[in-house]
């Protein structure tokens, strides 16, 4: 299962009311939502409606209210913790801002890699192998996991982590993996999307 849409439109939403309310605005029109996040106003308000998230007629949503909504609908009045299998590149460089994903109630609080080097703290997160994973997952009551391994097992190790509870997936790898209905994948190729990126700047140019 692909994330659904509305998930990505609520984390943008919630960002847009969270800079209005800094600099000191309490109500806000569904239009202006809109036109800061290039979608219609009749989108908003539909997401909104469908979340039982009320505005008024002449004041719009009221920002603190409707953050409160949205921060619930998100889970995001509880921490919740991640783990991230595949220490390269990505894998550390994800752990390492950490402290960017606390502010927003995520926390990393495992890694794991096959390699016996690199099974030690990392930007003070613990590194295990595979093995711990069964232990860990049921410590910290983990229910998400960052894939960042090798191609080449990156459906054997997410076979693993689905027996084991995950039922999200952030994948990292270019590999399209197969899952049960009930596992949400959320896939991120940064090659495909930087390929994506230039074409698109590079007709913007000839156009």
């Amino acid at each position: 299962m692909i994330i659904k849409p509305i998930i990505k439109r609520l984390l943008q939403y919630r960002l847009c009311l969270l800079k209005l309310k800094k600099t000191g605005f309490e109500h806000v029109f569904s239009q202006y939502i809109a036109d800061e996040l290039g979608i219609s106003a009749e989108q908003v308000r539909k997401d909104f409606s469908e979340h039982k998230i009320k505005g008024k007629k002449k004041l719009g949503y009221h920002i603190e209210e409707t953050l409160n909504e949205i921060n619930l609908l998100l889970g995001k009045d509880t921490i919740r913790n991640v783990i991230v299998i595949g220490m390269g590149n990505i894998g550390r460089a994800i752990i390492k801002n950490n402290c960017n994903y606390r502010k927003n109630q995520l926390n990393i609080c495992a890694g794991f890699d096959i390699n016996p080097r690199k099974q030690k703290e990392f930007s003070g997160i613990n590194i295990y192998k595979l093995e711990k994973l069964t232990e860990i997952i049921k410590k910290y009551d983990v229910k998400t996991a960052i894939l960042a391994v090798p191609q080449i097992s990156s459906q054997l190790v997410c076979n693993r982590i689905v027996l084991e509870g995950i039922i999200g997936i952030m994948n990292f790898t270019p590999v399209v993996l197969n899952v049960p209905k009930n596992v949400i994948i959320n896939n991120v190729n940064l090659c495909n999307e930087l390929e994506s990126l230039v074409f698109s700047a590079k007709r913007n140019i000839n156009t």
